[in-house]
């Protein structure tokens, strides 16, 4: 079983809701999305088409334009608002193609893409089999797949301390490295590449970590999770619990940050088409 226990819903939501003040707030985004593409410089890739997958806002889309000025930009987002952002992105006459639409089905051609690049996204596939399977359908033969996501050591602190207030689940639970790499292997990648960094943001006040959450988009998202508005007490209850952890007068966020890359069989007897007209 791969399903991760996400509400998908509840994640379009969210990042509907976020879009216009996300790239305010998307800090530790720029950099994971500034790193990956930083990875492209060790392959040899002359790609036509490339999808950007979760673009959000579409900065990742955005730089993707710059870096390969010969190639067409996809970009494909679950919450519309994010699209509506992610179309000014690039120039006039050379825009990113944006599909509303998800990323565990995704409205493309089967062989029709020559690189998938998705930033920070993977982490809210309800089913990452399926989402592999997918990414594999449309890429075409020597395509390739670069990612993040986040690991399970993710908001460490913040998970820690809430256990302390209550039993309830409060921050989303993410794929270790090794099952995701296993994942891209049964799915049918070639020659799967992970790796792992732990980035960590800093804050004065648990307040300001859980308000830079929401301003992200970054809700728990976990179905079967309490509803209802957290009271007082139990806010208060969170900052003592959080405050063990607060080191030369400020207290750390965790982020464990997933690299993954991997290669559609260069012979697999598809057809291949263009994935838009």
């Amino acid at each position: 079983m791969t399903e991760t226990g996400i509400d998908k819903r509840r994640v379009r939501q969210a990042f509907g809701r976020a879009a216009d003040r996300y790239d305010e707030v998307a800090v530790l985004q720029r950099e994971v999305g500034r790193r990956l593409l930083e990875r492209l410089d060790l392959v040899k890739l002359e790609p036509r088409w490339i999808l950007d997958l979760g673009c959000g806002t579409g900065q990742l889309a955005d730089a993707l334009l710059r870096r390969y000025p010969k190639a067409r930009v996809a970009a494909l987002d679950l919450a519309l608002p994010m699209l509506r952002h992610a179309r000014r992105r690039g120039r006039w006459l050379r825009r990113p193609r944006c599909l509303c639409g998800d990323m565990e089905a995704l409205p493309l051609a089967d062989a029709s893409v020559d690189l998938i690049c998705s930033n920070l996204a993977f982490q809210w596939s309800t089913d990452p089999r399926a989402l592999f399977g997918e990414c594999l359908r449309v890429l075409r033969p020597g395509g390739l797949l670069l990612f993040t996501t986040f690991g399970p050591d993710t908001l460490e602190e913040l998970r820690r301390a809430w256990a302390e207030v209550d039993g309830h689940q409060h921050v989303s639970t993410f794929m270790d490295m090794h099952d995701l790499g296993d994942l891209l292997v049964e799915t049918g990648f070639a020659a799967p590449v992970m790796d792992v960094d732990r980035m960590v943001l800093t804050y004065a006040r648990v307040d300001d970590l859980m308000a830079d959450l929401k301003a992200l988009g970054a809700h728990n998202a976990t179905a079967g999770r309490p509803r209802g508005l957290t009271g007082r007490g139990r806010l208060e209850a969170l900052r003592r619990a959080y405050e063990r952890y607060r080191r030369d007068g400020l207290l750390p966020a965790t982020h464990e940050v997933v690299h993954g890359h991997a290669w559609a069989p260069e012979s697999t007897g598809r057809e291949v088409r263009l994935p838009l007209k």
